[in-house]
């Protein structure tokens, strides 16, 4: 690109010096030759008007007193009748340029001029226009090279903008030329460079809770195959077969929630459900693995109670606590029920050490962990919660009691279940 700029730059440039130069050329030479005729007949008649003024005063006529007074700077015959002709100055030799004038007494006076001094002038000059074409050229050249570059340049750092983009690195330039269209398209490449960050982020982020949602329904899925297995009596077997079954089928609830969010995470399917059946599968769910850590994991609070939300959200938001309890937490883990306003709210706690001071106000951000995990669990169960309408929050750090709140369905009855615990 720069070499086809400077091309037709040049190209144009040239142009103009042809058109204008020859022009030039052709109108200077005929001034040149035009002012050498006129000069030489100035001379003639300046000549012819002396020897007018000394023949009529009788004062004699000879070449000295002509050249002097005359001021001759060229060759000059004066012809004077009855008199032998004069010469002024050296005859020149070639073509000549002419000047006749005719006096009074009937003298001729010719000046001549060789045209070698008209040429000589008209070389000059032409070198003074091949001089300032050539500064022309030059100009134009630079000039050229400094658009191209500017041009050009642009031009090519967009280029590696795009590569960039296409080699997965979509941070934006942010960087503009001053032209326009080139400008343009800058911030097309960078809205793009925006969009395909967020798609990039988008996908990473879906891989990560992917990876961490389905981990805990694969393990509990495995441990209900590895039971199978061992299982002799065939009423365990179908009683674990369907326990398993229905872990499969958490575990497509769980896919399915996962793309629906990367898809639009604002997309929502709440509908009312019963929370003790949501709460009694987490806990045979977890129980096993409780019970091989030595732990237990309890239920207490209000029975009964209907939410609004997606179910297959609420579980993989406990499921979430529950395992944050088992990894980091310690002793018994409790889930506790209870209605505050027209929400109800699950609880679980544990008897561990609970959420450092310097981590309360950030537990929920992603990447952030009291230990050596992912730091995504809490991140995930919290836009889950928000996705149904809910809320999760740390209400205590030390022992620690993270809450779900969720809107409630209200139902008009006439008496309310007592709470008791459920183990």
């Amino acid at each position: 690109m720069r070499r086809r700029l400077i091309n037709s730059t040049l190209a144009v440039v040239l142009v103009v010096i042809a058109v204008f130069g020859v022009s030039l050329v052709a109108v200077e030479s005929r001034t040149i030759s035009s002012s050498a005729q006129e000069s030489v007949d100035s001379e003639a008649l300046r000549l012819v008007s002396i020897v007018d003024g000394r023949l009529i005063g009788g004062e004699p006529v000879n070449p000295d007193i002509l050249a002097e007074q005359g001021g001759a700077k060229r060759y000059a015959r004066i012809d004077i009748p009855g008199r032998d002709a004069i010469e002024i100055g050296t005859r020149p030799e070639g073509e000549v340029i002419r000047g006749t004038a005719h006096g009074e007494r009937g003298e001729i006076v010719v000046v001549e001029e060789s045209r070698s001094a008209v040429t000589a002038e008209v070389g000059r000059t032409l070198l003074i226009i091949g001089a300032v074409a050539l500064l022309a050229v030059v100009a134009a050249v630079l000039l050229a090279v400094r658009q191209a570059n500017k041009l050009a340049s642009p031009l090519t750092d967009l280029a590696e903008t795009a590569e960039r983009l296409g080699s997965g690195d979509p941070r934006p330039r942010h960087k503009r030329y001053g032209v326009p269209e080139l400008d343009r398209v800058a911030d097309v490449l960078d809205a793009s460079a925006e969009r395909i960050a967020r798609m990039l982020t988008a996908e990473r982020r879906l891989a990560a809770d992917a990876s961490h949602q389905l981990r805990t329904p694969l393990t509990a899925l495995s441990m209900r195959l590895e039971e199978v297995a061992l299982a002799e009596e065939l009423d365990t077997v179908k009683e674990e077969a369907t326990i398993a079954l229905t872990q499969v089928e958490r575990l497509t609830d769980v896919v399915e929630r996962l793309l629906t969010n990367a898809r639009d995470p604002r997309t929502g399917s709440a509908v009312a459900f019963d929370l003790d059946e949501v709460i009694k599968q987490q806990l045979e769910e977890w129980r096993p693995a409780y019970r091989s850590a030595g732990r237990a994991i309890v239920h207490s609070g209000k029975q009964g109670m209907r939410a609004v939300g997606t179910p297959g959200a609420v579980a993989q938001v406990l499921a979430a606590l529950i395992e944050n309890s088992l990894m980091h937490g310690g002793g018994t883990v409790a889930l506790r029920t209870r209605v505050t306003g027209n929400q109800s709210v699950i609880e679980v706690t544990d008897e561990g050490p609970g959420v450092p001071a310097d981590l309360g106000a950030r537990i929920f951000e992603r990447a952030v962990s009291g230990r050596s995990s992912t730091g995504i669990g809490l991140a995930v169960a919290r836009d889950l919660a928000e996705a149904d309408g809910g809320r999760l929050e740390l209400l205590q750090q030390q022992p620690p009691v993270f809450a779900l709140f969720l809107s409630r369905e209200v139902r008009s009855v006439t008496t309310e279940p007592q709470e008791r615990p459920v183990r």
